[in-house]
């Protein structure tokens, strides 16, 4: 197990350190950010006193090494737009992206567990085809387009909820839906493929046999074993929309990490989007490496070696 551990921390620390490369010579790619901040009269000595001021003047490796140094240390200079930390600011911003990213998985599970189970046991019928048309349609609409959809539809046209912000709970639940729809497809064809293989095993039979309760059967056996290859699922779409739900939280005006990152993407904000490239390669790796330990929770045979 101490084994398994250490190897999945280097695996990870690779992992985000490559990120980081990344996005250091992306963003030296896109621009000179100092273009943005100073005003179109600006001198030539203004422009280089402003590259000197952030360390723009410096050659690449020494600028890459310096970037380095601050996020081993979390600090990545002020943002150039906000004038704040860079890191603090997307850390005030965790909370709500947390918030929305929970609730889309919320939705997504209380969607896809039903019916990848019900589609597993009644094979061929209309709660199978139900599930199949759904992951159709989840996998053929982006969650953008599922956001403007429920937008124009459940908020300008009926008014039943509100479109942006988030002020309340009923602000959160057009962006749980919006970020929820796509998982719900991959979630429930897994699951039920999973069952199908569960529900042909001995064990199932043999408690059948014996007279348990088919809840029990396929609700507590079935479905415990089934979820070994869910979980999997679940951490890697968790991940991805704590990382990834930038286009979301434009849609709806969501005060997240994704938004701000967004926003300093389109400014040149070099701290702020590099803050949150780490932020982001952090969570990704860490949620990833709980669900690699939860196997064993979830089905005993598992052994970490």
């Amino acid at each position: 197990m101490r084994t398994y551990l250490i190897r999945r921390l280097w695996q990870g620390a690779v992992a985000v350190l490559g990120a980081l490369a990344i996005v250091f010579v992306a963003q030296r790619l896109a621009g000179d950010p100092v273009a943005l901040l100073l005003p179109m009269d600006a001198s030539e000595e203004d422009f280089a006193a402003m590259r000197e001021a952030l360390g723009l003047d410096r050659p690449l490796p020494v600028q890459f090494l310096v970037f380095l140094r601050d996020a081993f240390t979390g600090d990545f200079g002020e943002s150039y737009q906000w004038q704040a930390p860079a890191m603090p600011l997307l850390l005030e911003r965790l909370p709500a992206t947390l918030e929305l990213a929970l609730a889309g998985l919320a939705f997504a599970l209380l969607l896809a567990v039903p019916l990848g189970v019900m589609s597993a046991v009644y094979r061929g019928r209309w709660v199978d085809r139900l599930a199949k048309v759904l992951a159709l349609l989840g996998q053929a609409m982006p969650g953008f387009w599922v956001g403007l959809l429920l937008i124009l539809f459940l908020a300008v046209r009926l008014q039943w909820l509100p479109a942006f912000g988030r002020e309340g709970p009923l602000h959160l639940v057009l962006p749980a839906i919006a970020l929820g729809w796509y998982p719900v497809a991959a979630m429930t064809r897994t699951l039920r493929s999973s069952m199908l293989d569960i529900l042909d095993s001995d064990y199932i039979r043999t408690g059948r046999v014996m007279g348990l309760p088919e809840r029990t059967v396929i609700w507590r056996y079935a479905l415990r074993n089934a979820a070994v290859p869910l979980a999997t699922m679940i951490g890697v779409y968790f991940a991805n929309m704590l990382g990834g739900a930038f286009v979301i939280e434009v849609v709806f005006a969501w005060p997240g990490v994704g938004r701000a990152v967004v926003d300093a993407v389109f400014a040149r904000d070099f701290p702020v989007v590099q803050a949150g490239v780490l932020l982001s390669a952090i969570i990704f790796v860490v949620v990833n490496l709980l669900v690699d330990l939860s196997y064993g929770l979830i089905d005993p045979r598992i052994r970490h070696g």
